[in-house]
C-alpha cells in the first residue's frame, strides 16, 4: 500500500527530513501588517524577529482553512492508495477540525490529531513516514499514532515574555519584571494541553539554567530517562541553535546514557516563533513501552 503523509507546517521538520521521507506540508497562515503568508514558504521566523524588532507590531497566526486541506486531498488521494494527514493539537487550533471536514470528501483520508506541536508533532510525523516507507497499511498507522499521541511531551524555556505579552497571552508588567529578573518561563505542551512548569533564572543567552532545568523535569516527571527520545528545537539564528544543540547533546549523554535522540536539530517554524520570539529552548520526549520481562 502506497501511504502519503501530510502534516500541517507545524511539525517543523528540516527540509531536508521532509525530502528524505517524502513528507507533504499544509502551511499555516502567518499575518504581518494585514498581509497574509505561508508558514516556511513566503515567511520564516528570522523575518518575523526582525519586523518586530524594527518596531513592527506582533504578527498573528490562522489555521488551514478546508478549502485548503481539501485541495491537497484531492490531489495525493488520487496518487496514493491511503492518505494520512497529521494536524497541531486540536486544542492550540481548529486545524483538526477542518481536515475532518475535508477528508469526509474523501474514503482514503484519514486525520490524525498529533495533540502536539513543533518537535512534539514532528516526532509523530517522522514516525509515520517511516511506517509507511516499509509498508504499514494506513489503518495500521493511525493507530500506532493515536497511541504514541499521549505519550508525547514537549516543554519550552523562553528567553523572554515580550512575545507572549504582546499577544495578549500574558501582561505586559509581568513580561518587564521577569526580563528584568532574568526569569525565562518554562512552558509544557501535554496530552493537547498547555501548562505552566516552572521557571529558570539567569540572563544567558545560551540557556545553560534553562538546560538545567528541562533536564531536572525530565528526570523527575518522566521516569527512566532511558525510556526517552529526546528532541531539541531552537529559535532565531543557525550557528546559536547548533552551539545550543551540541551542548544539550552532551549534557544528555552524560547524564542519561541511554537516552535516544530520535530526531536532532530543529528550527522552531514560524507558528510557533510568533509566540515565543527568538532564543527558545524546547525538548520532547516520548515515553517508550518498557520490554516485557
Amino acid at each position: 500500500m502506497r501511504v502519503k503523509i501530510i502534516s500541517d507546517s507545524t511539525c517543523d521538520l528540516s527540509p531536508e527530513l521532509l525530502e528524505r521521507y517524502d513528507i507533504a506540508i499544509t502551511p499555516l497562515c502567518i499575518i504581518k501588517d494585514g498581509e497574509e503568508f505561508q508558514d516556511g514558504v513566503n515567511i520564516t521566523p528570522a523575518d518575523i524577529f526582525a519586523h518586530v524588532d524594527g518596531g513592527g507590531s506582533l504578527c498573528s497566526t490562522a489555521a488551514v482553512s478546508q478549502y485548503e486541506y481539501g485541495k491537497v486531498f484531492a490531489r495525493y488521494a488520487k496518487e496514493y492508495d491511503a492518505v494520512v494527514q497529521i494536524t497541531i493539537g486540536a486544542n492550540f487550533s481548529c486545524c483538526y477540525q477542518n481536515a475532518c471536514l475535508a477528508a469526509q470528501e474523501y474514503d482514503n483520508v484519514s486525520v490524525i490529531d498529533s495533540e502536539n506541536i513543533c518537535t512534539g508533532q514532528g516526532y509523530l510525523v517522522l514516525r509515520a513516514a517511516k511506517w509507511a516507507a516499509d509498508g504499514l497499511t494506513a489503518r495500521n498507522i493511525c493507530m500506532r499514532l493515536q497511541n504514541l499521541a499521549n505519550r508525547v511531551e514537549l516543554s519550552f524555556v523562553l528567553n523572554q515574555l515580550n512575545y507572549m505579552a504582546k499577544s495578549g497571552r500574558c501582561s505586559g508588567v509581568l513580561a518587564f519584571g521577569a526580563n528584568i529578573l532574568g526569569i525565562k518561563p518554562m512552558i509544557l505542551f501535554k496530552e493537547g494541553e498547555i501548562f505552566s512548569a516552572g521557571v529558570a533564572r539567569g540572563r544567558q543567552k545560551s540557556f545553560e539554567k534553562a538546560l538545567d532545568l528541562l533536564m531536572t523535569y525530565l528526570a523527575e516527571h518522566n521516569g527512566t530517562p532511558d525510556d526517552y527520545c529526546i528532541t531539541v528545537g531552537y529559535g532565531y539564528d543557525a550557528d546559536e541553535g547548533k552551539r545550543l544543540w551540541m551542548q544539550t547533546r552532551a549534557a544528555l549523554r552524560a547524564k542519561y546514557p541511554g537516552a535516544q535522540c530520535e530526531v536532532g536539530l530543529l528550527q522552531i517554524g514560524c507558528t510557533i516563533a510568533v509566540h515565543t520570539g527568538p532564543y527558545a529552548l524546547g525538548m520532547g520526549v516520548m515515553r517508550r513501552w518498557k520490554k516485557q520481562q
